[in-house]
């Protein structure tokens, strides 16, 4: 959503123009679809210890480009509100435990991480970072990044600097990752041109 007169339209802004219907209305579906794209994606994952492997990173980077920064950012923090009060959205939920308690173990800085990770990613789509592979790829490595930091920060708190901590929560998703990077790089340029906007 554009926030200054600076800022660039983002796919939402142009698939689904605030005009056509009411901005409360539009802002809350988008909202609801994205929680619901996330809650999906987090049951399709490749077990692993201490942090499960999943699309979801690949989406929390899509939503912010697509939503831009501000209903980006409502977006993860609506889905992490859901997963706070127990609902079963989280990846290993509810067999791993609900609520603050699963947010308390080895995902939870990750989860936070999605907040400022779409806020990244969501301002710089409206800087128009988004419709070039280069930018694209640079704003989506700074979104990732985004969710690193808080996520092996947490993981080094929780389980004690002492223990492999980058080998844990950094190294095995680092080729996932790029592959990510690479995917989003050549579909959001694409996605502008099935828009007709540059």
């Amino acid at each position: 959503m554009s926030t200054s007169l600076s800022a660039m339209p983002t796919m939402s802004d142009v698939a689904w123009p605030s005009r056509t219907s009411s901005p409360l209305l539009r802002s809350v579906s988008l909202v609801l679809a994205g929680t619901a794209v996330l809650t999906i994606s987090s049951k399709l994952q490749v077990p692993f210890y201490p942090v499960p492997i999943t699309l979801q990173t690949f989406l929390v980077l899509m939503i912010g480009m697509a939503y831009g920064w501000r209903l980006g950012g409502i977006t993860m923090l609506c889905y992490l509100a859901e997963g706070v009060i127990g609902l079963p959205v989280f990846a290993g939920t509810p067999e791993k435990g609900l609520g603050i308690a699963y947010m308390l173990g080895g995902t939870g800085g990750y989860l936070i991480g999605f907040v400022p990770a779409a806020i990244v990613c969501g301002w710089l789509a409206e800087k128009g970072w988004d419709r070039r592979p280069l930018t694209a790829a640079a704003a989506m490595s700074l979104g990732t990044a985004a969710i690193y930091l808080p996520g092996l920060t947490w993981l080094g708190t929780l389980f004690g600097w002492d223990k492999p901590i980058l080998a844990w929560g950094l190294y095995p998703f680092l080729a996932g990752d790029v592959f990510k990077i690479l995917l989003g790089t050549a579909m959001l340029p694409l996605a502008w041109r099935l828009l007709g906007r540059r």
